[in-house]
């Protein structure tokens, strides 16, 4: 019977990242996914006829330039189009608008406040000089703090000689820059509510912890090291949806001669004597491996694929604790016409980016007050975007696909799984919220999926439908990230990896955990690392 060289279980984006990786080193790869299509979160779907939904996944910036080069993804017909604006509309009619321009944003940060738009590029260059110090972190292994390794040594001084190069001003900036909140952060720059709003969003998509909340300013962080054409920070459209991430690294995977089969669920890893062996299908085939990826979040790799018997309890323990929370849903909406909003004038750039209604930081926490006491947000907080204005694939002539990102929904309705009911109330939350600014939305739409954790968790895998893998709070970063003494990819079975985003760096549509772990297990392997390109320390 064939054994292949490694198993990567999961389709997703870092799946196939990682696949790529050992394929191009010259194993034999074999993929399996679970539904009858690859792309985990980043997928695009027709629904209903002739739109094209980014079901989860909607946006797209994070995803490393260097794996993008190296898988030559652009080859294989992957195309990011740059956002050309972007809105928060507040309640008494008027609107803070984004531009890609930096003096036209400052010009309309002055229509607010003369004091908020001297501040801003006070706000731009601290923000920057973060990025510059994580940035290069991102392709790198976290080094274990208490091994004597090398590797990890040299990790460590690296690490030391980055923060030996900052001032003792910086140094204690970026200390509370990762553990405050991005309420108190935008406090020590800016003024007005909606100008806080506005930025405030990036520190709490996808995580379960309101703007108040400590870390959350590292959420921030987090969303503003992406690029898009070599513009940092600059966010865009995948042309045909985030769908054609994936397709594009299925297509670059298949073309060095990986093998990927849909439709294949696993039920298990087969481990003998402390070592992976391969995976049984929920059918129960067997299929073998010298070695097992799991690009499943670590609670539902290890709760619930691995035999318990085979982990150390500690590590079991720490598995538990691991937060992964439930706190987003999506709307997919298909429209007959592009929806007007009153405040904007005819043909702005801002239908072109992504647009807000939460206009204060008050509001935005008064929509997590309703997470946390277990119901979704009746106010919620929505990013939303209308792909078509730039990407005309995604819809028939004239008509548009809208993509509702949600803050906040709980993984339990007080205390109860979700019913369909519950997912009916959540989606009217969000219309009721549209149509507020938008007279006639209703009427427009023509078709919607509604996305709550139930059906994220259910179709994607995703642990309480939590889009990260786990909370990026600081105790979860770099080697706590999932388990201390598990950061480096490994298990505590031998040739049981793990490649999904909750290892570093994290989450969103990146890349870098699967890259990251590719590069260990050919290090384990005492194969070639030299078609990855390396990290580098600039941004």
């Amino acid at each position: 019977m064939k054994a292949w060289d490694a198993i990567v279980i999961g389709g997703g984006h870092n799946g196939l990242v990682n696949a790529c990786y050992l394929q191009r080193a010259g194993l034999d790869v074999l993929v399996v996914e679970k539904n009858d299509w690859v792309g985990g979160a980043a997928t695009s779907r027709e629904l209903t006829p002739g739109f094209l939904y980014s079901n989860c996944s909607y946006v797209c910036s994070l995803f490393r330039p260097e794996i993008m080069r190296d898988l030559e993804l652009p080859r294989f017909g992957l195309q990011v189009i740059s956002y050309e604006g972007g809105a928060v509309f507040t309640r008494d009619g008027d609107y803070l608008a984004n531009y890609r321009d930096h003096d036209a944003h400052r010009r309309e940060f002055a229509r607010f406040s003369r004091r908020d738009a001297e501040a801003y590029d006070r706000y731009a260059r601290d923000v920057t000089r973060q990025c510059r110090f994580i940035q290069p972190l991102l392709m790198r292994t976290a080094p274990d703090p208490t091994s004597l390794r090398p590797r990890d040594l040299g990790e460590l001084l690296y690490l030391g000689k980055k923060f030996a190069g900052l001032t003792a001003e910086e140094m204690a900036l970026t200390l509370r820059f990762w553990t405050m909140s991005i309420s108190d952060f935008l406090d020590e720059y800016f003024e007005t509510d909606v100008i806080k709003a506005n930025f405030a969003l990036s520190g709490i998509i996808g995580t379960a912890l309101g703007p108040m909340s400590p870390g959350t300013a590292y959420v921030l962080l987090h969303h503003y090291m992406g690029e898009v054409d070599g513009s940092v920070g600059a966010w865009g459209y995948a042309r045909g949806g985030m769908g054609a991430v994936t397709k594009a690294l299925a297509a670059s995977f298949k073309a060095s001669g990986g093998t990927i089969r849909t439709g294949a669920e696993v039920d298990h890893v087969l481990v003998s004597r402390g070592k992976a062996k391969g995976v049984v299908l929920a059918g129960g085939e067997e299929i073998y491996g010298k070695l097992v990826v799991s690009n499943a979040d670590v609670k539902r790799t290890f709760l619930k694929l691995v035999e318990e018997k085979e982990l150390p309890d500690v590590f079991l323990r720490r598995v538990r604790n691991f937060k992964i929370r439930g706190s987003s849903g999506k709307v997919n909406i298909a429209l007959d016409s592009l929806p007007e909003f009153p405040a904007l004038p005819k043909d702005s750039p801002v239908y072109r980016g992504d647009m807000h209604f939460t206009d204060s930081m008050e509001r935005m926490e008064r929509a997590y007050d309703d997470w946390k006491a277990g119901r979704w947000s009746v106010d919620p907080f929505l990013d939303m975007v209308i792909p078509t204005t730039l990407d005309p694939t995604m819809a028939p002539p004239g008509k548009h696909f809208m993509s509702c990102f949600v803050q906040y929904a709980p993984p339990k309705v007080n205390g109860h799984d979700w019913t369909d009911a519950d997912r009916d109330g959540f989606a009217e939350s969000v219309i009721a919220q549209i149509a507020e600014y938008s007279p006639g939305f209703r009427d427009r739409i023509v078709h919607m999926e509604v996305r709550t954790p139930r059906e994220i968790e259910a179709e994607v895998g995703l642990t309480e439908g939590n889009i990260f893998q786990g909370e990026l709070t600081f105790d979860q970063l770099l080697f706590n990230r999932p388990v201390p003494g598990y950061a480096q990819y490994r298990s505590p079975v031998g040739g049981l990896y793990m490649c999904g985003s909750s290892t570093h760096p994290g989450g969103g549509v990146m890349g870098a955990p699967g890259r990251n772990a590719a590069a260990e297990i050919l290090r384990d392997l005492a194969k070639s690392t030299s078609h990855m390109s390396p990290a580098h320390d600039v941004i």
